[in-house]
């Protein structure tokens, strides 16, 4: 049994296949997806917007564009984020390599295992 049941999420991916994979994931992991978005352009927009949110998970390349504006403002808004990327941490610039992260391809327990990362460093 997951202890994330509940936690309500943010999702920006690009590929369609991998979207689905992840709500996937996510639902078997008890969370449940208020928001996402696969262009910047929407990304940006919900990410002020989108209420009651507990995480995010950003693929850090959107068709050539990098994700950074939309992190910036939910990390302004104070909700924590999982970046996902083919690179893993050395692909982020220094400025966001404290978040975790998880590689592409990526599995249950790679997700499992970043949100429990943000519950213990969750103040």
């Amino acid at each position: 049994m997951s202890n994330h049941r509940g936690q309500r999420a943010f999702i920006v991916e690009d590929e369609t296949l991998v979207l689905f994979n992840l709500e996937d994931i996510l639902s078997e992991l008890g969370c449940v997806v208020v928001g996402q978005a696969m262009r910047l352009s929407d990304a940006v927009q919900l990410a002020g917007k989108t209420e009651a949110v507990d995480f995010a998970l950003l693929d850090v390349n959107l068709r050539g564009e990098q994700v950074f504006p939309v992190a910036e403002l939910l990390h302004a808004r104070g909700i924590p984020i999982i970046f996902a990327t083919g690179y893993g941490a050395g692909g982020l610039p220094d400025a966001w390599r404290e978040h975790p992260v998880i590689v592409k391809p990526y599995t249950l327990q790679d997700v499992e295992t970043a949100l429990d990362k943000l519950v213990m460093a969750a103040p």
